[in-house]
């Protein structure tokens, strides 16, 4: 798939080792963040107790623990700020730049808007056999996660409390 001319990576794509990009047409016009806000409103079963197996095995190899997504609805927010456990590099109307960076791995997440189309664009660098142990499991995990998310989007934004 081409990358929208407003796509961000964490490294050059040569250097990754991990990269996944899914895209996803939009009903009507809207921001990276009202897409965000969108995307995150409907959370998916299971995924609490995801990242609560994902911090109590990361822990014990001094990995931040991140919770997981709160679900809250953003109305603004800036560069330095977080959305859940990401740290927003970047803020503009059609991207966010989301990024989380330890000792083992760097992470960013990309949300681009491009001719009213949605892309969720994740890149990885890994620093050590811990990184790249750590994306075995979640690097297909991840794809689905997305798709999943991707899924519910439509009919998200056609509720008529749908986030805008």
């Amino acid at each position: 798939m081409q990358l929208p001319p407003n796509a961000a990576l964490v490294a050059p794509r040569e250097q990754l080792d991990y990269f996944h990009v899914r895209s996803h047409p939009l009903p009507r016009d809207m921001t990276a963040l009202e897409a965000w806000n969108a995307v995150m409103s409907r959370p998916l079963p299971l995924m609490g107790t995801a990242f609560k197996i994902r911090d109590a095995i990361s822990k014990r190899f001094g990995v931040k623990q991140i919770g997981g997504f709160t679900g809250a609805r953003q109305t603004e927010v800036a560069e330095g700020e977080h959305l859940d456990f990401f740290l927003v590099e970047g803020v503009s109307p059609d991207r966010l730049i989301l990024t989380e960076r330890d000792r083992h791995l760097d992470v960013m997440t990309c949300i681009a808007i491009h001719d009213r189309t949605l892309f969720i664009i994740s890149s990885v660098k890994t620093h050590n056999l811990f990184g790249r142990a750590y994306m075995i499991p979640v690097g297909p995990a991840h794809r689905l996660i997305v798709w999943a998310m991707l899924r519910g989007l439509d009919t998200t934004l056609a509720a008529p409390q749908a986030v805008h």
